[in-house]
């Protein structure tokens, strides 16, 4: 069974395609917006294909010691893709921003989310 995991706020039409093709979708939290099961204490037996959601998901807040890799830990550690929404043209910038997070991770504009993810599934 494919699972997408996917932020608070993530595309709404996108998660919609996703679960048209019967593709489950699970919310994940960042660790403090309380969204859904916490992206860190994600397993192998949650089956999570990939996480989608938008950049600022996983960007520190002012005052917490929290870096995007920190956040994305679990998804490095079991080589899940990360796709992060950006507008298309900051992409380049963004990708500045999150060098750090892990090989897993990729900026993608939101037209090409749901292809990026359909390329996963078998």
């Amino acid at each position: 069974m494919v699972t997408v995991a996917y932020f608070a706020g993530a595309d709404p039409l996108t998660l919609t395609k996703l679960a048209i093709k019967g593709i489950n979708t699970l919310p994940v939290s960042n660790g403090w917006d309380n969204h859904g099961k916490d992206v860190n204490h994600l397993s192998k037996e949650d089956n999570v294909t990939c996480v989608i959601g938008y950049l600022h998901k996983i960007l520190p807040v002012p005052g917490f010691s929290f870096s995007p890799q920190d956040i994305l830990y679990t998804c490095r550690a079991y080589s899940i893709p990360v796709f992060l929404v950006v507008p298309e043209d900051q992409i380049e910038e963004a990708q500045g921003i999150i060098a750090d997070a892990g090989e897993n991770v990729e900026i993608v504009a939101l037209d090409d989310l749901f292809d990026r993810v359909m390329g996963l599934i078998p």
